[in-house]
């Protein structure tokens, strides 16, 4: 399956959204390696993202973020899904602009079911996840926007269905 001929293809969307999953089944499918963002911020700091977010702030956060980025897309054939709040930040674009950008789009019910149990996620230490999850959505929608391709999930859909109609689409959106 070359018709990335080689191209990252960077994963965005909210948290739980499934660019974890879907990533790993797309790299398959591609043959390309996958990377998890969050994970290699945290091999890299040796920190958890909670830990690091408790120790940084937020805007430390996103600037180590962005650091691995720009490591990240100097290479080749990788599936990589970033954290959901890369997108915020003006020169992450430019990092993710060197491969193919797709928004796993999600709706917030679906969200905020596979959300409503994980304890692990600092933007979400909030008394209303529903709400939280909303107003994290529609701050960054125009921004998720400028994805390349952007996929609605819907519930029914396994991570391997999504992963396909990502490749489906993928020519569509190829110069």
């Amino acid at each position: 399956m070359s018709i990335l001929k080689g191209v990252n293809l960077y994963l965005i969307g909210m948290m739980g959204a499934g660019k974890t999953t879907v990533g790993r089944e797309l790299a398959k499918q591609l043959s390309y390696g996958f990377l998890d963002a969050d994970n290699v911020i945290e091999q890299t700091t040796g920190r958890s993202i909670n830990q690091l977010f408790a120790l940084e702030g937020e805007a430390g956060f996103r600037q180590i973020e962005s650091d691995v980025l720009a490591q990240i897309c100097a290479f080749t054939k990788l599936v990589i899904s970033t954290g959901g709040g890369v997108i915020l930040q003006q020169k992450n674009w430019s990092y993710l602009r060197h491969g193919l950008i797709v928004w796993l789009d999600v709706p917030v019910e679906l969200l905020y079911t596979r959300l409503a149990l994980d304890t692990t996620r600092p933007l979400l230490q909030d008394v209303d996840l529903k709400q939280k999850l909303r107003s994290l959505l529609e701050q960054r929608q125009a921004l998720y926007n400028q994805a390349d391709l952007r996929i609605s999930v819907s519930e029914e859909e396994t991570p391997t269905k999504v992963a396909t109609r990502v490749l489906e689409a993928i020519p569509t959106v190829l110069k």
